[in-house]
């Protein structure tokens, strides 16, 4: 049996959201964007009437509102965002089981053993479409297709509040004419590349020589060559699946630019403390640390060390960020944001080979001391207990969201 395949994607999710919850702000050029203060001003999401007027995800909001001057920008409600994307994720459930978010506002739906109960993958759609714009007052694009690359230049192809359907038949006629940067997996750079190769389009890839697209672009080019071809056969996966975590970590653009190692110490210390919530929380430790550091010119610099033994410690992951920090940064610029991650990780419980020289009691006794402020911050709240020295931290910006599930891969 054909497979059957659905790609949903919440029109101007974040935007959409806002101008819900806000009626005051329906059919006006709305955008989503992160604080100007803190440095986070980047359009997040715009409404259909802001699009219209050239405004872009990822640009600033200077540039923005430069093109649309009635422009009304709002901050993010990230809680609010995760809440409808559950809700929009219960309709799906009603479909089927085998559900793969893509971030908050995207999902994969396989419905081959749904038409049954429901008709057809374009009935399936229809109902979905019509159940989210009724019940929550939003809508989607669909993307119907027998896998899940076309499913989702589907969804693509018409916007907002539509259903496309790319059979095995047609999707030569209308996918092959596309830019080939619009299929998932061309970023960027490779299009650059493939355009370097006069690979402009989807069927300029699907009919270049497979062999030839390998030699270019190593294993990247023959799964885009497989793509292009109509050939990917990765599978929807269930609900609730979680991708084997491979690292941890929590970053942040400071508020002004740090100018010393103190004060890169103190956002360090902060930032470990997010990444020993969730590896306590995943039942992991970390057997290495990795430091990301962007300069005030936007150059990133990145570093990673062993440890000495695996941890799980606020403490000791910060004292080994800052250590790779003082050994590698020469201070030429001012730092505007850093990044710990925790890396190499294993199971909590996992044995760890040691030596004769490694002081295993002061380790044991730094990992209690940073559980117990876990417990009394989860008990009492985040700001119950804290490290004197981030006491006048005003370069830490508040308010950041929590982390979302995202996959690590998007197929296999």
């Amino acid at each position: 049996m054909e497979r059957v395949i659905l790609h949903s994607d919440l029109n101007a999710c974040y935007a959409s959201i806002e101008c819900m919850l806000n009626p005051a702000l329906k059919n006006k050029p709305v955008a989503v964007a992160g604080s100007v203060e803190n440095r986070h001003g980047i359009i997040l999401a715009k409404s259909q009437q802001a699009k219209e007027c050239g405004v872009k995800t990822g640009e600033p909001v200077w540039q923005a509102k430069g093109k649309c001057h009635d422009l009304i920008v709002v901050e993010p409600h990230f809680d609010e965002y995760i809440k409808y994307s559950s809700m929009v994720r219960d309709i799906y459930r009603r479909y089927t089981d085998l559900i793969e978010p893509f971030g908050l506002d995207e999902a994969w739906l396989d419905v081959t053993g749904s038409q049954r109960l429901f008709g057809n993958g374009y009935e399936i759609a229809e109902n979905i479409r019509e159940t989210v714009r009724y019940e929550l007052g939003l809508t989607v694009s669909i993307g119907v297709s027998f896998n899940k690359v076309f499913a989702k230049l589907g969804s693509d192809l018409k916007k907002p509040d539509a259903v496309t359907v790319i059979t095995r038949d047609e999707f030569k006629e209308k996918l092959w004419k596309l830019p080939a940067s619009e299929m998932i997996g061309v970023g960027r750079s490779t299009s650059e590349k493939l355009k370097k190769f006069g690979i402009h389009t989807i069927g300029d890839l699907a009919n270049c020589d497979r062999d030839w697209i390998t030699k270019q672009l190593g294993k990247c080019g023959t799964e885009l060559w497989t793509f292009a071809n109509g050939s990917d056969t990765s599978r929807v996966k269930p609900d609730g699946y979680r991708t084997p975590i491979k690292s941890i970590g929590h970053g942040i653009t400071c508020s002004a630019d740090l100018v010393d190692a103190t004060e890169v110490w103190r956002v360090f210390l902060s930032l470990s403390q997010d990444v020993h919530r969730r590896l306590t929380g995943y039942r992991l430790k970390a057997c290495g640390v990795q430091i990301t550091v962007k300069d005030c010119n936007l150059f990133s610099r990145q570093f990673q060390k062993k440890l000495e033994i695996p941890t799980r410690s606020a403490s000791e992951i910060a004292k080994a960020a800052i250590d790779l920090f003082n050994a590698n940064y020469s201070w030429n610029y001012d730092v505007r944001a850093v990044t710990v991650r925790a890396i190499d990780l294993i199971e909590s419980d996992a044995p760890a080979q040691l030596d004769f020289f490694t002081d295993t009691s002061k380790h044991e006794k730094m990992q209690k001391i940073d559980d117990t402020v876990l417990e009394l911050r989860r008990r009492f709240g985040k700001n119950a207990i804290f490290n004197a020295c981030l006491m006048q931290e005003e370069k830490i910006p508040h308010g950041n969201p929590e982390e979302s599930v995202m996959p690590m891969r998007m197929f296999r």
